[in-house]
């Protein structure tokens, strides 16, 4: 299994395939992303990063995924809405995936089996940070905020390098 998310086509919200080598040399956050958990305000923190880092290379992908709890059950364009509206997102959102199970989307089962802990993502807002050479090279909890001490410690070095 390969620990590289390089090879991997995903779908842009507007349906555009799109191959993650584009994002060569930057810095990845991959986020599953829900409108209706408990987590959903992580929305803020993590536009917070991407205003503070992208003009240093980070680039924060997010996933909706509507696997845990149907927490995401909106349509690409009502997912948008609320992620501009509620939150004024402007990092990148993706097609609808899912992150376990049997139609698990290729990136997940990448992302799930390149770091500890190995397995399936428990639940909304699990981030995976990927270096500059698309290498998977840390996993956080839903419960690591996007301000979190541990998290910012991990991008600002991969950043560094």
């Amino acid at each position: 299994m390969s620990t590289t998310v390089s090879d991997i086509t995903v779908k842009t919200i507007n349906g555009e395939e799109k191959q993650l080598v584009n994002y060569a040399g930057q810095v990845l956050l991959i986020v599953n992303v829900a409108s209706y958990c408990g987590y959903t305000p992580q929305y803020k923190g993590l536009e917070e990063l991407n205003q503070k880092y992208r003009d240093a290379g980070l680039r924060i992908l997010g996933f909706p995924c509507n696997d845990f709890g149907a927490q995401e059950p909106g349509s690409n364009a009502e997912i948008v809405d609320f992620t501009k509206t509620k939150y004024d997102v402007s990092f990148e959102l993706f097609d609808k995936v899912h992150a376990k199970g049997s139609e698990k989307h290729p990136l997940y089962s990448c992302l799930t089996n390149a770091v500890n802990p190995i397995g399936d993502v428990a639940w909304n807002f699990e981030k995976f940070v990927v270096n500059k050479q698309g290498e998977v090279v840390a996993r956080f909890n839903s419960s690591v905020a996007p301000n979190s001490p541990e998290l910012i410690a991990v991008i600002e070095a991969e950043l560094a390098k």
